[in-house]
Protein backbone atom coordinates (compact mmCIF):
# COMPACT_ATOMS: atom_id res chain seq x y z
CA UNK A 1 0.00 0.00 0.00
CA UNK A 2 1.10 3.60 -0.23
CA UNK A 3 1.70 6.09 2.42
CA UNK A 4 -0.99 8.20 0.90
CA UNK A 5 -3.93 5.54 1.52
CA UNK A 6 -2.59 4.18 4.16
CA UNK A 7 -5.18 4.59 7.51
CA UNK A 8 -3.45 5.59 11.58
CA UNK A 9 -2.39 2.18 12.87
CA UNK A 10 -1.73 0.39 9.84
CA UNK A 11 1.95 1.01 9.07
CA UNK A 12 2.77 1.35 5.26
CA UNK A 13 4.93 -0.79 2.79
CA UNK A 14 8.41 0.21 4.90
CA UNK A 15 12.18 -0.22 5.38
CA UNK A 16 11.33 -3.39 7.25
CA UNK A 17 9.15 -4.92 4.57
CA UNK A 18 11.40 -4.03 1.58
CA UNK A 19 14.49 -5.41 3.59
CA UNK A 20 12.23 -8.52 3.94
CA UNK A 21 11.71 -8.29 -0.13
CA UNK A 22 15.35 -7.80 -0.79
CA UNK A 23 15.94 -11.11 1.33
CA UNK A 24 13.37 -13.06 -0.19
CA UNK A 25 13.45 -12.28 -3.86
CA UNK A 26 9.85 -13.23 -4.94
CA UNK A 27 9.58 -13.52 -8.55
CA UNK A 28 6.46 -10.87 -8.06
CA UNK A 29 5.29 -8.44 -5.75
CA UNK A 30 1.66 -7.73 -5.76
CA UNK A 31 0.61 -4.37 -4.42
CA UNK A 32 -3.13 -3.37 -3.20
CA UNK A 33 -4.28 0.53 -2.43
CA UNK A 34 -1.73 1.77 -5.22
CA UNK A 35 2.30 1.54 -4.57
CA UNK A 36 4.77 2.38 -2.40
CA UNK A 37 7.46 5.58 -2.25
CA UNK A 38 9.11 5.92 -5.42
CA UNK A 39 12.31 5.05 -3.49
CA UNK A 40 11.16 1.84 -2.13
CA UNK A 41 9.57 0.95 -5.43
CA UNK A 42 12.67 0.95 -6.71
CA UNK A 43 14.44 -1.19 -4.72
CA UNK A 44 11.75 -3.94 -4.73
CA UNK A 45 12.23 -3.63 -8.93
CA UNK A 46 15.87 -3.74 -8.60
CA UNK A 47 15.60 -7.55 -7.08
CA UNK A 48 13.73 -8.20 -10.15
CA UNK A 49 10.49 -8.95 -9.10
CA UNK A 50 7.55 -8.07 -11.48
CA UNK A 51 5.30 -5.29 -9.74
CA UNK A 52 1.87 -5.70 -9.76
CA UNK A 53 -0.96 -3.30 -8.42
CA UNK A 54 -4.63 -3.49 -8.70
CA UNK A 55 -7.12 -0.58 -10.62
CA UNK A 56 -10.25 -0.29 -10.07
CA UNK A 57 -10.67 2.50 -12.80
CA UNK A 58 -8.98 3.85 -16.05
CA UNK A 59 -7.58 6.54 -13.66
CA UNK A 60 -5.76 4.31 -11.38
CA UNK A 61 -4.33 2.18 -13.89
CA UNK A 62 -2.50 4.78 -15.93
CA UNK A 63 -1.43 6.08 -12.66
CA UNK A 64 0.13 2.51 -11.82
CA UNK A 65 1.62 2.39 -15.22
CA UNK A 66 3.00 5.88 -14.94
CA UNK A 67 4.70 5.08 -11.37
CA UNK A 68 6.79 1.33 -12.78
CA UNK A 69 3.67 -0.74 -12.40
CA UNK A 70 5.05 -4.24 -14.62
CA UNK A 71 1.44 -4.92 -15.00
CA UNK A 72 -1.90 -4.19 -13.71
CA UNK A 73 -4.73 -6.09 -11.96
CA UNK A 74 -8.12 -4.66 -13.08
CA UNK A 75 -10.17 -5.23 -10.01
CA UNK A 76 -13.77 -5.12 -11.10
CA UNK A 77 -16.76 -4.41 -8.94
CA UNK A 78 -17.77 -8.37 -8.80
CA UNK A 79 -14.55 -9.88 -6.78
CA UNK A 80 -14.54 -10.62 -2.98
CA UNK A 81 -12.98 -8.72 -0.99
CA UNK A 82 -11.37 -5.76 -0.17
CA UNK A 83 -11.63 -3.15 -3.12
CA UNK A 84 -8.09 -1.11 -4.31
CA UNK A 85 -9.45 2.16 -4.65
CA UNK A 86 -6.73 4.37 -4.03
CA UNK A 87 -7.29 7.70 -6.07
CA UNK A 88 -10.18 8.64 -4.55
CA UNK A 89 -11.33 11.65 -1.74
CA UNK A 90 -14.36 10.24 -0.56
CA UNK A 91 -14.15 5.95 -1.18
CA UNK A 92 -17.52 5.34 0.37
CA UNK A 93 -19.04 7.42 -2.18
CA UNK A 94 -17.52 6.50 -5.07
CA UNK A 95 -18.31 2.69 -4.46
CA UNK A 96 -21.31 2.84 -5.54
CA UNK A 97 -19.89 3.99 -9.18
CA UNK A 98 -17.20 1.66 -10.00
CA UNK A 99 -17.21 -0.83 -13.18
CA UNK A 100 -17.52 -4.27 -13.40
CA UNK A 101 -14.40 -6.66 -14.48
CA UNK A 102 -15.77 -6.59 -18.30
CA UNK A 103 -16.40 -3.16 -18.66
CA UNK A 104 -13.70 -2.17 -16.39
CA UNK A 105 -11.24 -4.41 -18.73
CA UNK A 106 -11.31 -3.58 -22.14
CA UNK A 107 -10.55 0.27 -21.45
CA UNK A 108 -7.85 -0.50 -19.40
CA UNK A 109 -6.38 -2.54 -21.63
CA UNK A 110 -6.68 0.08 -24.21
CA UNK A 111 -5.98 3.43 -21.50
CA UNK A 112 -2.29 0.99 -20.91
CA UNK A 113 0.51 -0.63 -22.41
CA UNK A 114 1.65 -3.00 -19.77
CA UNK A 115 0.01 -6.83 -19.55
CA UNK A 116 -3.45 -6.44 -17.69
CA UNK A 117 -4.84 -8.73 -15.62
CA UNK A 118 -8.50 -9.78 -15.15
CA UNK A 119 -9.50 -9.73 -11.25
CA UNK A 120 -13.94 -10.29 -9.79
CA UNK A 121 -16.80 -12.65 -10.47
CA UNK A 122 -13.88 -14.91 -12.82
CA UNK A 123 -14.33 -18.79 -11.03
CA UNK A 124 -14.42 -21.07 -13.96
CA UNK A 125 -13.14 -21.34 -17.42
CA UNK A 126 -15.90 -19.19 -19.47
CA UNK A 127 -14.89 -16.67 -17.50
CA UNK A 128 -11.26 -16.80 -18.04
CA UNK A 129 -11.85 -17.36 -21.65
CA UNK A 130 -13.64 -14.18 -21.78
CA UNK A 131 -11.62 -12.12 -20.31
CA UNK A 132 -8.98 -13.32 -22.55
CA UNK A 133 -11.25 -12.36 -25.58
CA UNK A 134 -11.41 -8.71 -23.81
CA UNK A 135 -7.59 -8.61 -23.79
CA UNK A 136 -6.12 -10.09 -20.61
CA UNK A 137 -3.16 -11.01 -20.64
CA UNK A 138 -3.96 -13.77 -17.08
CA UNK A 139 -6.43 -13.59 -14.70
CA UNK A 140 -6.54 -13.56 -11.11
CA UNK A 141 -9.23 -16.16 -9.29
CA UNK A 142 -9.99 -15.61 -5.99
CA UNK A 143 -13.19 -17.26 -4.01
CA UNK A 144 -13.15 -20.34 -6.24
CA UNK A 145 -10.16 -20.93 -4.52
CA UNK A 146 -11.72 -20.77 -0.78
CA UNK A 147 -13.25 -24.23 -1.61
CA UNK A 148 -10.21 -25.96 -1.77
CA UNK A 149 -9.31 -28.27 1.36
CA UNK A 150 -6.06 -26.03 1.03
CA UNK A 151 -7.99 -22.90 2.18
CA UNK A 152 -7.96 -21.68 5.35
CA UNK A 153 -10.58 -20.00 5.59
CA UNK A 154 -13.03 -20.55 9.17
CA UNK A 155 -15.92 -23.76 9.31
CA UNK A 156 -18.44 -20.86 9.13
CA UNK A 157 -17.22 -19.11 5.97
CA UNK A 158 -17.14 -22.42 4.04
CA UNK A 159 -20.16 -23.15 5.17
CA UNK A 160 -21.74 -20.12 3.75
CA UNK A 161 -20.06 -20.26 0.40
CA UNK A 162 -21.44 -23.67 -0.18
CA UNK A 163 -24.88 -22.08 0.01
CA UNK A 164 -24.18 -18.78 -2.02
CA UNK A 165 -26.29 -17.29 -4.63
CA UNK A 166 -25.31 -14.92 -7.01
CA UNK A 167 -27.20 -11.81 -4.97
CA UNK A 168 -26.22 -12.95 -1.47
CA UNK A 169 -23.22 -10.74 -1.53
CA UNK A 170 -22.84 -6.92 -0.80
CA UNK A 171 -20.07 -4.02 -0.77
CA UNK A 172 -19.57 -3.57 3.36
CA UNK A 173 -17.18 -1.24 5.23
CA UNK A 174 -18.23 -3.01 8.97
CA UNK A 175 -15.63 -5.04 8.59
CA UNK A 176 -12.86 -3.16 8.28
CA UNK A 177 -13.29 0.87 7.62
CA UNK A 178 -12.72 0.58 3.56
CA UNK A 179 -15.46 -1.37 0.61
CA UNK A 180 -15.36 -4.81 0.74
CA UNK A 181 -17.64 -7.45 -0.85
CA UNK A 182 -18.83 -10.18 1.56
CA UNK A 183 -21.34 -12.78 1.76
CA UNK A 184 -24.78 -10.61 3.74
CA UNK A 185 -25.04 -11.67 7.10
CA UNK A 186 -27.02 -10.23 10.20
CA UNK A 187 -24.89 -7.19 10.94
CA UNK A 188 -24.67 -6.05 7.06
CA UNK A 189 -28.73 -6.40 7.34
CA UNK A 190 -29.09 -3.95 10.20
CA UNK A 191 -26.79 -1.32 10.27
CA UNK A 192 -24.73 -0.92 7.05
CA UNK A 193 -23.84 -2.54 4.52
CA UNK A 194 -22.57 0.51 4.23
CA UNK A 195 -22.19 2.84 7.23
CA UNK A 196 -20.65 6.40 7.90
CA UNK A 197 -20.65 5.47 11.34
CA UNK A 198 -17.85 2.74 11.18
CA UNK A 199 -14.25 3.52 12.86
CA UNK A 200 -11.56 4.71 10.23
CA UNK A 201 -9.78 1.82 8.59
CA UNK A 202 -8.34 -0.98 9.98
CA UNK A 203 -9.64 -0.30 13.29
CA UNK A 204 -13.81 -1.04 12.65
CA UNK A 205 -12.81 -4.75 13.21
CA UNK A 206 -11.72 -4.16 16.66
CA UNK A 207 -14.91 -2.88 17.32
CA UNK A 208 -16.78 -5.53 16.08
CA UNK A 209 -14.00 -8.19 17.53
CA UNK A 210 -16.66 -9.08 20.97
CA UNK A 211 -19.78 -9.33 18.81
CA UNK A 212 -18.02 -11.30 16.51
CA UNK A 213 -16.02 -13.76 19.01
CA UNK A 214 -19.54 -14.51 20.69
CA UNK A 215 -21.64 -15.57 17.46
CA UNK A 216 -18.72 -17.59 16.42
CA UNK A 217 -18.43 -19.43 19.66
CA UNK A 218 -22.35 -20.29 19.10
CA UNK A 219 -21.41 -21.34 15.69
CA UNK A 220 -22.92 -18.31 14.14
CA UNK A 221 -21.58 -15.83 11.38
CA UNK A 222 -23.66 -13.11 12.18
CA UNK A 223 -20.87 -10.53 13.04
CA UNK A 224 -18.14 -12.32 9.96
CA UNK A 225 -16.45 -10.69 7.47
CA UNK A 226 -17.42 -13.80 4.75
CA UNK A 227 -15.78 -12.34 1.87
CA UNK A 228 -17.23 -13.71 -1.33
CA UNK A 229 -17.30 -12.28 -5.07
CA UNK A 230 -20.29 -12.72 -6.62
CA UNK A 231 -19.65 -15.92 -8.56
CA UNK A 232 -19.44 -18.17 -5.42
CA UNK A 233 -22.45 -20.25 -6.60
CA UNK A 234 -19.60 -21.83 -9.65
CA UNK A 235 -17.54 -23.10 -6.66
CA UNK A 236 -16.26 -26.45 -6.86
CA UNK A 237 -14.80 -28.52 -4.08
CA UNK A 238 -11.79 -29.66 -5.15
CA UNK A 239 -7.75 -29.39 -4.30
CA UNK A 240 -5.88 -26.72 -5.99
CA UNK A 241 -3.99 -28.83 -8.15
CA UNK A 242 -6.82 -30.25 -9.71
CA UNK A 243 -9.57 -26.97 -9.68
CA UNK A 244 -6.01 -25.36 -11.32
CA UNK A 245 -5.88 -27.83 -13.96
CA UNK A 246 -9.66 -27.53 -14.52
CA UNK A 247 -9.68 -23.75 -14.46
CA UNK A 248 -7.30 -24.16 -17.49
CA UNK A 249 -8.83 -27.15 -19.60
CA UNK A 250 -12.16 -25.45 -19.62
CA UNK A 251 -10.73 -22.19 -21.00
CA UNK A 252 -8.70 -23.93 -23.61
CA UNK A 253 -12.06 -25.13 -24.51
CA UNK A 254 -14.03 -22.32 -24.35
CA UNK A 255 -11.30 -20.57 -26.42
CA UNK A 256 -11.19 -23.39 -29.00
CA UNK A 257 -15.13 -22.67 -29.57
CA UNK A 258 -14.74 -19.17 -29.73
CA UNK A 259 -11.72 -19.61 -32.78
CA UNK A 260 -12.10 -23.20 -34.24
CA UNK A 261 -8.97 -24.70 -36.00
CA UNK A 262 -10.25 -23.58 -39.80
CA UNK A 263 -8.49 -26.90 -40.96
Amino acid sequence: TNSNSTAPGRAPFGESMCEMVEALKPKVVSFHFGLPDAALLQRVSATGAVVISSATTVAEARWLEEHGCDAIIAQGAEGGGHRGIFLSNDIDKDIASQPGTFSLLPQVVDAVSVPVIAAGGIADGRGIAAAFALGAAGVQVGTAYLFTPESTISDLHRTALKSARDDQTAMTNLFSGRPARSLINRVMREIGPMSQKVPAFPTAGGALAPLKANAEANNSSDFSSLWSGQSAALGLELGTKDLTLKLAEDALQQLRKLAPDPS
